[in-house]
C-alpha cells in the first residue's frame, strides 16, 4: 500500500477569485519523483505555492502529514540577486528552521553547509556575492540550500531553465539522490524530452487536471493536444471561480497538516471530489 506524501482534495487556486488551479483531486504518493508540465500560464507554479502555503486555497484543501518538512525553491526570476549576501549565507538559510534567523551556528552547521557547497560544485565559493554568480551558479548555490534542509518533500519550479548542460546533468544528479533517499520530489519541468527520461510520474496541468499517473501512461498525444488546446488555462477572460452545488465551494479552502488516509493510485481527471470524501482527505 502506497503512503501519499500530500494530497489535493478539490483544491482551487487563484488570485482575486480567477483561478489558476481549478478542482485538483488526488495523491502525491511518497517517495516519489514526479514533473509538472503545461502549457505557460496553466498554474504550475501556483500550485507549487499553494502546496508551500504561500497561496492559500481558494476552495478545498491541501493535505500534509503532521510535521511534514517541506523544501521549495521557487523560480530565478523570483530571487532578488540585488540582496547584499554570500554564498554561504543563501546556503544556510536552509538552516533556519533549526537555528531561527539570528541563531548560532554550529560546527557541524557550517560543516553541513561546505558538504552541501561540494555536492553542488561549488567548493570555494563561500565568500562570493551572490550578485556575481552566473544563472548556473546560482542555481548550484539554491540547490545547496535545499540539501542542508533535510526535507520530506522538495518543490523545484523550473528548475533548470537558463542553465547550461552540465548543470542541469549535475542537477539533475541530486534530484535522482533525493529520490533515492525516498524523499518525495515535484519538479516544474517544460522539456518534455527530460521529462521521458529522468521522471517516473507526470502530472500534465492546464488550469484543470489534464492527465496524472505514470510518465510512459500520460505523456501521450492526445493528453499534450488537450493541454496545448486549452486556452482557458491562460486567458485573461478565464471566468471567475463561483461557488456552486457540484463542488460546495466555500469562501475558503484550507492547507492541513494531518494524518493521511492510505490508498491507490492518482486521480486521472479533475472531477473526483466525491471519491476524495469517502477517503476522508476532505
Amino acid at each position: 500500500m502506497i503512503e501519499p506524501a500530500l494530497a489535493f482534495a478539490d483544491l482551487t487556486l487563484g488570485y482575486n477569485r480567477h483561478p489558476a488551479v481549478h478542482h485538483l483531486d488526488g495523491h502525491v504518493a511518497r517517495g516519489s519523483l514526479t514533473a509538472i508540465v503545461g502549457p505557460n500560464g496553466s498554474g504550475k507554479s501556483t500550485l507549487m505555492k499553494g502546496i508551500v502555503g504561500v497561496l492559500p486555497p481558494m476552495a478545498g484543501a491541501v493535505r500534509l502529514p503532521d510535521g511534514a518538512r517541506i523544501a521549495y525553491l521557487p523560480q530565478q526570476s523570483e530571487i532578488d540577486r540585488s540582496f547584499p549576501a554570500r554564498v554561504i549565507d543563501l546556503v544556510r538559510l536552509g538552516l533556519w528552521r533549526r537555528r531561527g534567523l539570528l541563531g548560532r551556528y554550529t560546527p557541524e552547521d557550517h560543516q553541513r553547509c561546505r558538504s552541501a557547497l561540494t555536492a553542488v560544485g561549488l567548493t570555494g565559493f563561500e565568500e562570493r556575492p551572490i550578485d556575481t554568480l552566473s544563472g548556473g551558479q546560482l542555481q548550484r548555490a539554491l540547490f545547496a540550500r535545499v540539501l542542508v534542509q533535510d526535507a520530506d518533500i522538495i518543490l523545484l519550479d523550473e528548475p533548470f531553465n537558463a542553465v547550461d548542460s552540465q548543470t542541469v546533468g549535475d542537477l539533475l544528479a541530486l534530484i535522482r539522490r533525493w529520490h533515492g533517499e525516498g524523499r518525495t520530489v515535484l519538479v516544474v519541468v517544460h522539456d518534455l524530452d527530460l521529462v521521458r527520461r529522468h521522471f517516473p510520474d507526470t502530472l500534465i496541468l492546464a488550469r484543470g487536471l489534464v492527465a496524472w499517473g505514470r510518465t510512459q501512461d500520460v505523456l501521450l498525444p492526445e493528453n499534450l493536444s488537450r493541454a496545448r488546446g486549452f486556452d482557458e488555462a491562460w486567458s485573461e477572460d478565464a471566468p471567475w471561480c463561483e461557488a456552486d452545488d457540484e463542488h460546495g465551494h466555500a469562501e475558503g479552502g484550507s492547507i492541513v497538516l494531518d494524518g493521511l488516509d492510505s490508498h491507490h493510485g492518482h486521480a486521472h481527471h479533475a472531477h473526483a471530489g466525491d471519491a476524495a470524501r469517502r477517503r476522508g482527505i476532505m
